[in-house]
């Protein structure tokens, strides 16, 4: 079976010594695994009878998912920061569908997914594994929750799972670029001295996925997964935010150690401690922005405010709104940080940045 060959290939890999020699038999051992995964997440043939429903409409301006293992108070952190009420229990797999909560902050409805708990080997479609992480594709942020009670080794179990099904967390595309072409055969080109990939393993990794012809410029100094990722294609780049759970049952020192890590927060969800402090690290990672509008002669509406990704131009705010203000745009007045001075017209290229204020004027 293919779960079989997976576990055979991870075996290879564990047992091969790493070293400039195995560099190249390795990296055909990772791309076979690569493409078995694949096959193991999307089985071919027909499906069995249909399930409950599991996911969910995407609501509000961002969404969040929950992550952990079994137990960790993902249920009650749902239940603490939203109106929603999520069954939790001192027993494992209290949860077990999709529960949807709405956090409201700074104007805006950032949507809380509670997800079952992940068990090892929810890659291979363990415990509901395969709609848990396949839900948590479809988010803006993770929040994986963790428990300060037990080992580190809890967060590199849920990393590697993750990792299995193609979600990579707090890292960056890898400045590859790559095109199938219809003919032609492989040109493969880097702008640097390359210390993980060379011509004939990029060529053998592409042969193995049925890849004769295609265009590579390699940008940076890439490791071999990283290039699989790009070949593939299907790998989804996201924020993940480490927040520790149960801090009143462990050390002050502990907690300061944990709190100091990059991308964590630490939180008791029974004792309601830095809850407030969680909820802001979640805006700060989200990069959302509020863009007030305002009519000519009036003041600024600051209830209604727009919620938009930070790195937005006045093109975006306009289509936003409604889809012919692109057509109808004369110039735009903004009040805030973005400008030099206030008010300044700008037109659609224009970014704008938190809290500005913007009016838009017609062609007449």
């Amino acid at each position: 079976t293919i779960t079989e060959k997976i576990a055979e290939i991870e075996r290879e890999i564990n047992r091969t010594q790493k070293n400039k020699a195995t560099e190249y038999h390795l990296g055909l051992l990772k791309a076979k695994l690569a493409k078995y995964r694949i096959m193991l997440l999307e089985p071919s043939g027909k499906s069995g009878p249909k399930g409950v429903g599991f996911e969910v409409v995407r609501n509000g301006d961002a969404r969040v998912c929950l992550i952990g293992f079994p137990s960790v108070g993902k249920s009650t952190l749902l239940s603490k920061v939203t109106s929603t009420h999520s069954e939790a229990a001192g027993y494992e797999f209290t949860t077990l569908t999709c529960v949807p909560g709405k956090i409201h902050y700074n104007g805006a409805d950032i949507q809380l997914l509670d997800l079952p708990g992940i068990i090892e080997g929810a890659a291979q479609g363990k415990g509901r594994g395969r709609q848990v992480i396949a839900t948590a594709k479809t988010a803006d942020l993770i929040l994986m929750m963790l428990d300060a009670t037990k080992g580190i080794k809890q967060r590199s179990l849920l990393e590697a799972e993750l990792e299995a099904v193609g979600i990579r967390v707090n890292t960056q595309k890898p400045n590859i670029y790559f095109k199938v072409k219809k003919g032609g055969g492989i040109s493969f080109n880097s702008t640097l001295k390359l210390n993980y990939l060379n011509e004939r393993l990029v060529y053998t990794i592409l042969h193995d996925y049925k890849i004769h012809n295609a265009e590579i410029l390699i940008r940076e100094d890439a490791t071999v997964d990283q290039f699989i990722d790009v070949v593939l294609g299907n790998r989804k780049y996201l924020k993940c935010l480490y927040c520790y759970n149960k801090i009143d049952q462990i050390s002050i020192e502990e907690v300061d150690r944990l709190a100091r890590e990059p991308n964590t927060v630490v939180v008791s969800c029974e004792s309601d401690l830095n809850l407030d402090y969680m909820i802001e690290k979640i805006w700060q990672q989200l990069s959302l922005i509020r863009i007030y509008t305002k009519k000519r002669g009036e003041f600024p509406d600051f209830e209604g405010g727009l919620i938009l990704p930070a790195g937005t131009t006045v093109e975006q705010v306009c289509k936003s709104i409604h889809r012919t203000m692109v057509q109808e745009f004369k110039y735009a007045l903004v009040w805030g940080v973005s400008t030099k001075h206030n008010p300044q017209r700008v037109g659609l290229s224009h970014v704008v940045e938190d809290e500005d204020v913007i009016q838009h004027v017609k062609k007449i």
